[in-house]
């Protein structure tokens, strides 16, 4: 656990996820720990090093089609592959372990290369939540996107 935290801990993933940083290996445990047992945590390592991290957070009954998806890649290998695999085998659980129809993610609207990755992998964009955390001592936006599999028809907004 404490790749993981040291990973979160990052001046890249402290400012391009809505993440807590610096956060230690207990905490990141126990934060980890508090998500129901539908929920799942993978790394991805390279050479026996922890380069990445990913999850899903199931929800409560009456939404339990869905997760929240979350990754993080470590800085030094961000944009080799690490952000697709880890996308890659959530969405494989997702779809083939645990029969989840509806993804979601929050992401900073200026991530565009977090952006990028998200719609290779389906997601769209489903609204902006202006001023919604702070980046760098600033309140920015941020995008929630989803990826829906073979959902129902959505009811007619009016």
């Amino acid at each position: 656990m404490a790749a993981v935290a040291a990973i979160f801990s990052q001046p890249g993933v402290r400012h391009g996820t809505l993440s807590l940083g610096y956060r230690s290996a207990e905490a990141m445990t126990v934060l980890l720990g508090r998500f129901s047992s539908g929920s799942t945590s993978i790394c991805a390592e390279l050479d026996g090093r922890v380069v990445g991290h990913g999850g899903l957070r199931a929800y409560r009954p009456t939404c339990a089609h869905g997760a929240d998806l979350s990754i993080a890649v470590d800085d030094a290998y961000c944009r080799r592959g690490v952000g697709s695999a880890l996308m890659r085998a959530l969405i494989d659980c997702a779809d083939h372990s645990l029969g989840l129809r509806r993804l979601e993610l929050m992401v900073f609207a200026d991530n565009a290369a977090a952006i990028a990755l998200y719609r290779k992998f389906d997601f769209i964009e489903e609204g902006r939540s202006r001023g919604y955390a702070m980046q760098d001592g600033v309140l920015v936006d941020a995008l929630h996107m989803a990826r829906l599999v073979d959902a129902p028809p959505l009811a007619a907004v009016v």
